[in-house]
């Protein structure tokens, strides 16, 4: 089998603007660099786990929860919440704020401790600001226990549109309601907790209260938090520092024309180890776009839509196959292999085969260009590719199934 592009399975390599790929077959490395531009800073969590902030045109390597690391590449979102870490700058109730009290998952002492009171009634924080009027809008805290082991976040526009109980000593959630909620470990007892639910009207208010929402008498127990984020969109993205005003992030992209020989013209097999953060949205969520240079007449591709696996090509202006495959996905890690040949193409995903197409012929597609994040840079998931190979041979059924289990 010609493996004729590799980019990852932990063999990074990245420079200002490019992201290497290369060909290895019999000894010989051939270097494939990607085209990457991302015109704004972003963070990632690098190789100790700590979340740190890179410049424009970086590339970003993920190590949350993956030691081969990932490329990270997302759409632009915009923080609309003017003050992620400044919390003295929200509106507090029966509570007491105190800023660089505990070391936050940015490695440096700058998370707030809040402790309650022992009055009778709500304890909280809250903050409100300026967002679009509808569409869905996800807000994300980091949470630590303290002497207290509960949380509530609460997500308000026009009514409650969101709210999800916490448990800060497992790192569970529960009783959540709105489109979706998410907690994600980030290590020494931090988790990042979403919600997610649609707008209702331009001014947004998200909240965070201490043990539950409604009213209790406190005992001043205390919690910790860090990087607030209210975002439009379906899913939680990476923190965006904002220190006043809302701040814009803009999308990776990352693309490359390839050397003839690299993608098969008439079969091939295309290979990525991706992330999928179990969201239902109405455009597909790119995991690769292969495509006739500067056009989109001809085109392979795979990405997630409304839950399941979207695989389609096209040839000479004319669509051969548009599929969905596999049952409804959950949120995680699957290994995705799209083999491709006229009148014999399968999709295998974690080792199975999940559909086929054996009655679509197509000839030569003149494929020569590969994009990861669509075609205008704004069809992304997350942690995206992990592992990403291309061969220009349709591999067999057997070595299918072996390369994505």
């Amino acid at each position: 089998m010609a493996n004729t592009l590799k980019l990852g399975a932990g063999k990074w390599a990245t420079g200002t603007d490019t992201v290497l790929a290369f060909n290895d077959e019999n000894g010989n490395f051939k270097p494939l660099p990607f085209s990457f531009s991302r015109a704004s800073s972003a963070t990632v969590v690098n190789q100790s786990g700590l979340i740190e902030k890179v410049g424009s045109g970086e590339p970003r390597i993920d190590f949350l929860g993956n030691t081969k690391g990932a490329l990270k590449l997302e759409p632009q979102r915009t923080n609309y919440l003017p003050y992620s870490n400044k919390f003295t700058s929200w509106s507090s109730t029966n509570s007491t704020l105190i800023e660089n009290a505990i070391v936050s998952p940015d490695g440096t002492l700058n998370a707030t401790k809040i402790t309650d009171n022992s009055v009778s009634g709500n304890h909280r924080v809250i903050t409100n600001t300026t967002t679009p009027s509808s569409g869905n809008a996800t807000y994300s805290i980091f949470v630590k226990k303290g002497t207290m082991k509960q949380c509530f976040l609460n997500m308000f526009s026009n009514g409650t549109i969101a709210n999800v109980s916490v448990d800060l000593e497992n790192g569970s959630i529960s009783s959540g309601t709105g489109v979706s909620q998410s907690i994600e470990s980030y290590g020494n007892d931090w988790y990042k907790v979403s919600i997610t639910g649609v707008l209702a009207d331009t001014n947004t208010y998200v909240y965070m209260y201490m043990k539950q929402i409604g009213a209790y008498v406190g005992a001043e127990d205390n919690m910790f938090m860090y990087g607030a984020q209210l975002e439009v969109g379906n899913y939680p993205t990476s923190i965006i520092p904002t220190s006043g005003s809302a701040v814009t992030r803009v999308a990776d992209t990352c693309s490359q024309t390839v050397p003839d020989g690299i993608i098969g013209q008439t079969e091939g097999t295309v290979y990525a180890d991706v992330n999928f953060v179990g969201v239902t949205e109405a455009i597909t969520n790119q995991i690769f776009f292969i495509r006739e240079e500067n056009s989109n007449n001809g085109y392979l591709f795979a990405g997630f839509y409304q839950g399941k696996l979207n695989v389609g090509l096209k040839v000479s202006g004319s669509t051969k196959f548009d599929l969905l495959f596999g049952g409804s996905l959950s949120k995680g890690s699957y290994k995705i292999a799209v083999g491709y040949s006229s009148g014999n193409t399968k999709v295998f995903i974690n080792g199975s085969q999940v559909g086929s197409t054996m009655t679509q012929t197509f000839g030569v597609n003149n494929f020569f260009q590969i994009l990861l994040t669509g075609s205008a840079g704004t069809n992304q998931l997350g942690n995206v590719n992990r592992d990403f190979k291309v061969y220009n041979t349709r591999l067999t059924d057997q070595e299918l199934i072996a390369l994505t289990q």
